[in-house]
């Protein structure tokens, strides 16, 4: 369990490997209980989950995406995001506990203290209408690139 200035956050440890925090140094350490397979590769993973965690109530994370297209836009109503996305219909998302969404008319910031779902109300969102390879139109991450295709050729002869 992991407490913060934004939250607290817990999680299982596996039995093959064990966390030690030492006191006077404030230092933290993963430990091979068992010596096995499986142990070996859950220590780096292990490693790594505590130390978002520690980040995550600490300073918390975000992930910016970017809304491209004619008519394309984001709104929040309530806590609910809306996305005008050129379906019939607007795409109505409500976001689990914990995550905080701001958006404005192109882009949308999603924030949480814990890692794995604030990646994955990002993923989400974007799977509502994943950038197109022709024209870029879409929900993608900020700084991703699109590699684009060239389209239809016209044939002469």
């Amino acid at each position: 369990m992991v407490k913060g200035p934004k939250g607290e956050l817990t999680r299982a440890i596996p039995s093959e490997v064990r966390v030690d925090i030492m006191d006077d140094t404030r230092e933290l350490s993963v430990v091979l209980v068992e010596n096995t397979k499986q142990g070996r590769s859950l220590v780096g993973t292990i490693y790594m989950l505590v130390r978002n965690m520690i980040y995550g109530v600490k300073d918390g994370f975000s992930k910016i995406l970017d809304i491209e297209g004619v008519g394309y836009r984001a709104a929040m109503e309530g806590s609910d995001l809306v996305l005008a996305l050129g379906f019939s219909h607007p795409v109505r998302f409500v976001p689990p506990e914990g995550i905080d969404i701001t958006a404005e008319k192109n882009s949308i910031e999603v924030k949480g203290i814990n890692k794995e779902t604030v990646g994955q109300v990002a993923a989400i969102i974007r799977s509502y209408r994943p950038p197109e390879p022709y024209k870029g139109k879409g929900v993608r991450y900020r700084g991703e690139y699109i590699r684009r295709k060239a389209g239809k050729k016209t044939g002469v002869g």
